[in-house]
């Protein structure tokens, strides 16, 4: 059984938390944000501790028109260096590249020549064996990397074993516990998060822990995971994210007793740059819809597409759901 480690009132040394506002907040409204938007974040996020930024996606631009997105979508080196400079921070620059979305062997250079520290690589668990392939490959540039396998609230207990058997002989550093459909409840997560631990820290790996808010558990979920090692822990300002939307950043950084977690150019940050975006238009969080889709653990895209039309017979979406479960 695994004991939950430190206390409310302790710091824990080896939490490193990661701000995803641009990655997934990105996929609300199709990655446009501006400059000074981007710049502020990053300057905010150094001020609060932060310890990663994810920055976007590394898509491939073969699979996906630039016209169709914001830069973050694609993170040029180019792009991201406007940004950062050469981010003389404490503060490690992160991407993401999914499995089958990106063209990893031509578009990252080897990481001494690069602003990124670390690659997030993006699989579902039948994807296991290609993730792989990326995290080498990647390792061997010089990168961070972590697997993210995101939907295991649809796989099988024999699934999740077999994947963390073949990733933790592999050079990864961190893996992803993702809870994709925000259907957890702290005891699920906290159960999964001890299957990850276990098989991770027998090899000198460390586990995190991404929440989607479906329920309302994405911050419960994120502590409950923490207090048992999970020690990689992805948040959003505001929780924005895709549908229902992430763990508040605001909400952790209040959490955590250490001292280098800071507030207060957070708040200052949503005054002058989240407000702004929310009356633009542009819609995440949780309601009734996205709750449906995390009880029933599917994927968020009926619920998704209930909010972009407007909707609001509640009852009539929910019955549709249950016939089609």
């Amino acid at each position: 059984m695994t004991a939950r480690k430190g206390n409310l009132m302790g710091v824990r040394e080896d939490i490193k938390v990661l701000d995803a506002t641009i990655r997934d907040g990105g996929l609300c409204n199709n990655f446009q944000f501006t400059d000074e938007f981007v710049t502020e974040l990053y300057k905010s996020n150094i001020k609060s501790g932060v310890d990663y930024m994810e920055f976007g996606y590394k898509a491939s631009k073969g699979l996906f028109r630039e016209s169709d997105f914001g830069k973050w979508k694609f993170c040029s080196e180019e792009d991201l260096r406007a940004i950062v400079g050469d981010n003389i921070s404490d503060m490690k620059i992160a991407v993401m590249a999914d499995v089958g979305r990106c063209d990893y062997k031509s578009d990252f250079l080897p990481q001494n020549e690069s602003v990124i520290d670390m690659v997030r690589v993006a699989c579902y668990i039948h994807q296991i064996p290609a993730a792989i392939e990326m995290i080498e490959y990647l390792h061997s540039l010089g990168y961070e990397t972590t697997c993210n396998i995101m939907a295991v609230s649809q796989a099988g207990s024999d699934q999740v074993e077999q994947a963390l058997n073949m990733l933790t002989p592999s050079s990864v550093d961190v893996i992803y516990l993702v809870d994709s459909y925000g259907a957890f409840y702290p005891e699920n997560a906290s159960d999964l998060a001890k299957v990850y631990l276990n098989a991770a820290e027998k090899v000198g790996k460390k586990v995190g822990f991404h929440a989607h808010n479906n329920q309302n558990l994405a911050f419960a979920n994120t502590i409950e995971t923490l207090s048992y090692g999970v020690s990689y822990l992805d948040a959003t300002a505001q929780g924005m994210g895709r549908g229902a939307g992430n763990c508040a950043m605001e909400l952790l950084l209040g959490f955590l007793k250490n001292p280098r977690y800071n507030l207060y150019s957070l708040l200052t940050f949503i005054e002058k740059y989240m407000l702004p975006l929310k009356e633009q238009g542009i819609v995440w969080g949780y309601d009734l819809q996205y709750m449906f889709t995390g009880q029933l653990n599917r994927h968020p895209r009926e619920a998704m597409d209930f909010t972009a039309a407007q909707r609001s017979d509640y009852c009539e979406f929910y019955k549709a759901l249950l016939d089609n479960f």
